[in-house]
């Protein structure tokens, strides 16, 4: 399946638009990486913790898209938009949303 941010695909023909498709997760972060982040905010430098959690996150927000997508009968997305939003009390819950439009190309 191809995936892009831009509005059509180079080569291909968008046939038919299936309609906006979601991937949605929700992503805690347990004590450990936490405790880890404060370590890091309080001398400086990266948080691998949260940066691994971010990836991981992003790409099963992606994967979950892409799974609906195809089972509208796409081939394709296209006009790709990835949010992220820190929820929960403490700010310990992470929510990426990847959006775009299922297509059928040539």
């Amino acid at each position: 399946m191809i995936v892009t941010t831009t509005p059509s695909i180079e080569g291909k023909k968008i046939l038919e638009y299936k309609g906006i498709v979601f991937g949605e997760i929700v992503s805690g972060v347990d004590f450990i990486k936490d405790m880890a982040a404060g370590l890091t905010n309080f001398f400086g430098g990266r948080s691998g913790s949260y940066e691994g959690e971010l990836i991981n996150a992003r790409n099963e927000a992606l994967r979950e898209m892409e799974y609906r997508a195809q089972t509208m009968g796409a081939n394709a997305i296209v006009g790709v938009d990835i949010d992220y939003e820190v929820l929960g009390q403490a700010n310990n819950m992470l929510m990426v949303t990847a959006s775009g439009t299922a297509v059928v190309t040539d």
